[in-house]
C-alpha cells in the first residue's frame, strides 16, 4: 500500500500538480504505430507527462504480428513506441519508466540486448515481468512514461 501510494504522489509530482499548473490532456494518435486494439489511447499527455499504452510487436502497415520471436517483436515494440513519442514531441531520453512483460522469462537476455540499443544516455526505471499470457500472444509487451522536464 506505501509503495502505491508513493507511486501515485510520485506521478502527480511530475504531472505538474504541485505547481499549481492548469493541466491539459490530450489523447495522442499516429498512424506510424498500430491502432488500438480495444478501448484505449495510444498515448494521453497530461501536463508535460506522456504516458504510453502498451504496444506489441505488430507492424502498423499490416496489422500483424511480426515473425521472428522475441527479438524481432522487442524492436518492432520499440519502434512503434518510438512513433508514439516522436508524435507527442518526445525522445526516448525522455523516458523515466518502462514496463516491460515478457511471454517468457527466458527471453530476457534476447530482450535486453535490443532493448538497450534505443536508449543512448539516459536510462528509465524499469520493470519486466512474465504474465500468464499477452495479447494476441505475444512475446512482449512495453509500456511507459516520459516527461519534458523544459
Amino acid at each position: 500500500m506505501i509503495k502505491k501510494t508513493c507511486l501515485v504522489f510520485l506521478a502527480w509530482l511530475m504531472a505538474g500538480c504541485g505547481s499549481g499548473e492548469k493541466l491539459t490532456r490530450t489523447t495522442i494518435q499516429t498512424a506510424n504505430a498500430p491502432a488500438a486494439i480495444g478501448p484505449y489511447s495510444q498515448a494521453v499527455l497530461v501536463g508535460r507527462t506522456l504516458y504510453l499504452a502498451g504496444q506489441l510487436g505488430i507492424d502498423p502497415a499490416t496489422g500483424k504480428m511480426v515473425e521472428g520471436g522475441v527479438e524481432a517483436q522487442t524492436t518492432r515494440a520499440m519502434l512503434n513506441l518510438q512513433a508514439v513519442l516522436n508524435e507527442a514531441g518526445f525522445t526516448f531520453d525522455e523516458v523515466v519508466v518502462t514496463q516491460a512483460f515478457l511471454a517468457d522469462m527466458n527471453d530476457f537476455a534476447a530482450f535486453n540486448a535490443i532493448y538497450a540499443k534505443f536508449f543512448k544516455s539516459q536510462l528509465p526505471a524499469r520493470a519486466v515481468v512474465q504474465p500468464g499470457r499477452l495479447p494476441r500472444d505475444g512475446a512482449v509487451e512495453i509500456m511507459m512514461t516520459a516527461v519534458k522536464t523544459n
